[in-house]
């Protein structure tokens, strides 16, 4: 009976070895079908030998760019780069420089006037003190007795500054022996020529051939007298400022 016992026992035993025990959480349930191992290694394989090929030919792509395709690549960026700029056009271009053209010549038109003008107002200023040298050492050397108040009167009227008190002051008595002399004399202007400017004054050399006669002595040889006469310009007009002979 004990025999018989343990039977059922080793039964028990034998028939649990013989079962498969449950699949953890992590595998396929018993009722999935699992792909044969021996496809899942062929497939792998097929892909490792897939992406090796791809990776070869990649390879041997880039093996094949050589210094002209680089060359190629490189005018292809610098053409898009020119087409991204776009030129300024042809009429654009002339504009421009037309404008800076008229600008130029404007500013070049303007300044050439300016100094025209300058230089127009220069020689008229020239021309005015040479015109009142001469006609002041002619003034000093027309004078007739009997229109001397006139003529000295003349004199006074066409000078200033230190010559005009001065001749002021011996006016009356220079009139006086005129008269009674009864002389006269007449002046030429033989030259005359601006010895230098400066601003509103100037110095004129005339040289003046002076006829004289008077009561004692009818003809007389003709006298030259040569004159520095300082001209000073005082608003529009200008006046006799100063008369020094010289030999």
């Amino acid at each position: 009976m004990a025999a018989d016992a343990h039977a059922p026992a080793r039964e028990l035993s034998e028939t649990a070895d013989g079962e498969t025990l449950p699949q953890s959480a992590g595998h396929p349930d018993e009722g999935s079908v699992e792909p044969p191992r021996g496809q899942g290694a062929e497939s792998a394989a097929e892909g490792s030998a897939g992406e090796a090929k791809s990776d070869g030919a990649a390879a041997d792509d880039e093996s094949d760019i050589g210094p002209e395709d680089i060359e190629q690549a490189t005018a292809d960026d610098t053409e898009e780069t020119a087409a991204t700029k776009q030129p300024m056009s042809h009429v654009r271009l002339a504009t421009v420089i037309g404008v800076v053209a008229v600008i130029a010549l404007t500013a070049l038109v303007g300044w050439l006037g300016f100094r025209a003008y300058q230089l127009h107002q220069l020689r008229d200023q020239r021309e005015l003190f040479l015109q009142v040298g001469r006609q002041g050492a002619l003034n000093l050397t027309t004078i007739d007795w009997q229109h001397a108040d006139t003529d000295v009167q003349r004199i006074l009227d066409s000078s200033t500054g230190t010559f005009y008190d001065d001749f002021s002051k011996r006016k009356q008595p220079f009139i006086d022996v005129v008269k009674k002399a009864q002389s006269k004399s007449v002046g030429t202007i033989t030259q005359a020529g601006l010895e230098s400017d400066s601003g509103d004054e100037a110095q004129v050399l005339v040289a003046v051939s002076m006829k004289t006669s008077n009561l004692g002595a009818a003809d007389q040889e003709p006298r030259a007298w040569r004159m520095r006469i300082t001209v000073q310009k005082m608003g529009d007009q200008a006046k006799v400022a100063n008369v020094a002979f010289v030999p």
